[in-house]
């Protein structure tokens, strides 16, 4: 039955080592939902959260994967609105990592409320003033949108497809899939904008307050250039886990080097406005609060919040991959794409730390010292459920729906010899003769 189900041209592992690998993932899933649950059951005085720290692990923690799922909309608006025909043999990936950050953000936010039953009051008696309004209407609308873009590859599925009503669905659904690429690129743009808005509105916490474009901070804008760069970083990160894991060729380097030449110009432009961006608000918006730069980090070279975090941001994290992946060299070299990707992701995961806790972390009154926080158990086992719902995700589309185009072309099948005749014969314009001898038509 599992072999019915596996696409055809190609191998998967036998079905107790994917049956084991789920049974491990999953214990880790249970753990998490168990946390859940205590959160649900008892409310949020299972964290660590406190007046200082509203926003905190989960809220990060949302924004990160939100960040690193931006390679789905970039890259589906690279090969559907602008035609980059080569990246149709990576989107199927990009799209399934995408709805699983996504699904994931929600997830983390029904956590969060505490109420998860409420969770409708944020649409029916939405708050028209709040920017996390319109992000909760983006986020959910854009994950619609992932939905849909997902189903075709459901469809596709060996079995599924062989109804006539599924195949022509999936068809006719692949036919008008620029219509959801433009609609999903419509709405992350703001989405990931207002989730950098919040912060850059808040002037009673000068870290994160920045000056405004019309009415859109800096923060806005830098939110959804770093996801547009850094998530398809994380698209060919986790591609190459997959090939790693798999042991074998899914998609060719052509594709790969394409996706990161992209991504690598992207982040270089990123890393410029986003320095731009750190020297203004140090020499004019900070100074304009009675602060300077320095008020914002600790001096304990100890602590978290070190000038460290600014040059391990901007500097290693985004300078670096950015050099990498502009030269033909460093992408084409295994293991500079390797540490470029990896780099880019941890950078904008890092920035989002910054904007979420360090801006809470920071005093913003003379007699007020510096808030620490330390999240609960419960709060690092929600934290790591989405990722082992994920990890479960990738393995069963993986192993039952045509993720990967070009991986039969990759990794053919070998046939099996076919047996040895002691008399073999070979057949030459419809006559046979003895090996060894040759046809007429031959002669």
């Amino acid at each position: 039955m599992d072999s019915a189900l596996i696409p055809d041209g190609v191998k998967r592992c036998p079905i107790w080592q994917f049956g084991l690998a789920i049974a491990v993932v999953g214990a880790v899933l249970l753990w998490g939902v168990f946390a859940m649950l205590l959160v649900w059951i008892k409310g949020l005085n299972q964290t660590n959260m406190n007046n200082a720290y509203g926003f905190a692990l989960w809220i990060w923690a949302d924004l990160g994967v939100i960040a690193l799922g931006g390679g789905a909309f970039f890259t589906g608006l690279m090969r559907y609105v602008f035609g980059k025909d080569e990246l149709k043999y990576i989107i199927n990936y990009a799209v399934l990592i995408g709805f699983i950050c996504y699904s994931s953000a929600l997830l983390i936010l029904a956590i969060d409320i505490g109420q998860p039953l409420r969770g409708w009051f944020i649409f029916w008696h939405a708050n028209v003033h709040s920017m996390l309004t319109e992000v909760a209407f983006c986020l959910t609308c854009y994950f619609g949108v992932l939905c849909i873009e997902y189903l075709p590859l459901i469809l596709e599925n060996k079995q599924v497809d062989r109804v006539p009503f599924f195949h022509n669905l999936s068809h006719n659904m692949h036919e008008i899939m620029v219509v959801f690429a433009a609609t999903g690129a419509f709405l992350s743009f703001f989405h990931q904008g207002s989730l950098g808005g919040v912060s850059g509105v808040l002037f009673g916490r000068p870290f994160g307050y920045r000056e405004h474009i019309f009415i859109w901070p800096y923060t806005f804008f830098l939110f959804t250039w770093s996801a547009a760069a850094c998530g398809p970083c994380f698209t060919i990160l986790v591609t190459k886990l997959t090939e790693k894991i798999a042991g074998k060729k899914l998609v060719k380097d052509n594709v790969i080097e394409l996706l990161a030449k992209i991504a690598g110009w992207m982040l270089a432009t990123y890393v410029i406005a986003k320095l731009i961006d750190t020297w203004y608000w140090a020499t004019v918006t900070a100074p304009s609060k009675g602060h300077v730069m320095m008020d914002f980090y600790t001096n304990n070279p100890d602590s978290v919040y070190g000038i460290w975090i600014l040059i391990l941001e901007v500097g290693v994290c985004g300078v670096l991959p950015a050099l990498i992946l502009i030269t033909d060299k460093g992408r084409k070299t295994p293991a500079t794409l390797w540490t470029a990707v990896i780099l880019a992701s941890l950078g904008v995961l890092l920035n989002r730390w910054v904007m979420v806790l360090q801006v809470l972390a920071v005093p913003v009154m003379p007699f007020e010292a510096w808030s620490t926080y330390f999240p609960s158990w419960q709060e690092i086992a929600t934290t790591i459920l989405p990722v082992a719902y994920g990890v479960i995700l990738v393995l069963i589309s993986y192993r039952y729906l045509p993720i990967f185009p070009q991986e039969a072309e990759l990794n053919p099948i070998e046939e099996p010899a076919p047996p040895a005749e002691t008399a073999e014969v070979t057949e030459k314009n419809g006559e046979l003769a003895p090996e060894g001898e040759l046809a007429p038509a031959e002669a």
